[in-house]
């Protein structure tokens, strides 16, 4: 896959990252803002429901459309063009009251959302040399998490003192942070500009096969996306049986429940610069990929651990660790993508992750609705965990399959034995 020939351009990295926390700071502060201002407004569930599913949805449907266009359209268009629409739309939630017009408001919102994740998602690669890539992941993903944390505290202070019409706001202010990173950033990618040269020793599609690339034909990205969404799926319940739990059954104060939910984000910030120096270690994708598996079973062990504890605070260092094997995952995913997707390919194979993980939130989501109304949240927790698990369980024949499958490719793609130093100019490292 082509990364930049030369230097790393840290500063470009840098833009990337402030644009894409100050914007996702911009989301969760306008998702929290409305739906506090719906539900201090008298809205049924439906209307917050409405609400959160609009802000999800387009996220899922949109993604082969925002893929190809992330690779298509030239990135600095796309980022200025994105960012201009939400913050105008966003402007008008302001001013928004009827709870049918709010939800077509988040909805669009959230299309813009849907355009520029795969965009700055594909930029990071391009911007760094291989083995800066790890460290350019790990910034990445601190930004987006310091904006999941920041936006839905913003919030709540700004709506206690200001209403809902400030948050918003200043929300609308945030995505200019998109425009900003268009126009500064030197690295771009997509439109009629030729293809980066494709980095020493990387391993990959061939040029000619980049126009018709699809993520199902690589077996090992199959096996890592359908296990993550598989995961989340199973997991992802505990999103919304969370706060019962531990308000209700532990019978913990709102802000022990903010600790502990702010637990997990610490321990996801804390995992991505851990694993990522760890990241630089693993030569092998199918190496990355076990890794990964180890990972997810550690998130799922924290969430079946969580049922045993008195108190609500003893959640704390347990949801830590979940969100310790949580960052590590993620960078080894994303890590994975940017070296087996062409450069040309990788908007399409990042929203195609997106759309699989938020695909598998929403599963997750409605299931833990669901049960809710018919069981108490300490043994649904315990349903949480060992589904987890033993998904985990289900995908290790095809994960050892697909890794069986890339190291025999691998092996083929090797050059032959000669005599002592034949080929050390052209071979490739075998990952």
């Amino acid at each position: 896959m082509s990364f930049t020939s030369g230097d790393s351009r840290w500063s470009d990295v840098g833009l990337a990252t402030a644009a894409r926390g100050i914007a996702t700071c911009g989301d969760f502060l306008a998702a929290v803002t409305l739906t506090l201002t719906l539900q201090s407004a008298g809205a049924g569930g439906s209307a917050v429901a409405g609400v959160l599913l609009a802000a999800t949805l387009p996220l899922v449907l949109l993604a082969p459309l925002t893929g190809r266009l992330a690779d298509r359209v030239d990135s600095r268009t796309l980022l200025i063009g994105a960012g201009l629409a939400q913050s105008v739309i966003c402007l008008n939630l302001a001013y928004a009251r009827h709870p049918l017009l709010v939800v077509c408001l988040i909805a669009l919102l959230a299309t813009g959302l849907a355009v520029t994740q795969p965009v700055l998602s594909a930029l990071i690669p391009a911007m760094v040399r291989p083995a800066d890539l790890p460290r350019a992941v790990a910034l990445n993903q601190t930004a987006g998490t310091m904006g999941i944390l920041a936006g839905p505290a913003l919030a709540g202070f700004l709506v206690g003192w200001f209403g809902s019409r400030v948050p918003l706001l200043v929300g609308a202010a945030s995505y200019l942070a998109l425009v900003v990173a268009g126009l500064l950033i030197r690295t771009r990618r997509g439109g009629a500009r030729p293809s980066m040269p494709r980095a020493a020793g990387a391993v990959g599609t061939p040029d000619g096969a980049t126009a018709d690339w699809r993520l199902r034909r690589d077996p090992l990205l199959v096996a890592m996306v359908a296990t993550l969404a598989g995961v989340i799926a199973a997991v992802g319940a505990i999103n919304v049986i969370e706060v019962f739990y531990v308000r209700e059954t532990l019978g913990a104060s709102a802000a022990t429940y903010g600790l502990v939910t702010g637990a997990w984000t610490l321990g996801v910030l804390c995992g991505a610069w851990i694993f990522a120096r760890l990241a630089r270690r693993f030569a092998d994708d199918a190496a990355l990929v076990q890794a990964g598996l180890f990972l997810l079973g550690g998130c799922c062990l924290m969430v079946l651990v969580s049922v045993t504890v008195p108190v609500a605070l003893l959640l704390v260092p347990i949801w830590l660790i979940g969100g310790v094997c949580n960052g590590g995952d993620n960078v080894f995913n994303n890590l994975l993508l940017a070296r087996r997707v062409p450069e040309a390919a990788r908007g399409r194979a990042f929203a195609a992750m997106g759309a699989a993980v938020q695909g598998a939130s929403m599963v997750g989501y409605l299931i833990g609705g669901l049960l809710l109304e018919v069981s108490e949240p300490r043994p649904l927790i315990v349903g949480c965990g060992v589904a987890g698990l033993l998904v985990l369980l289900g995908f290790v024949r095809p994960v050892r399959r697909a890794i069986r499958a890339e190291r025999s490719r691998c092996a083929a793609m090797a050059p032959p034995a000669g005599p002592p130093g034949a080929g050390l100019a052209t071979s490739t490292p075998v990952r």
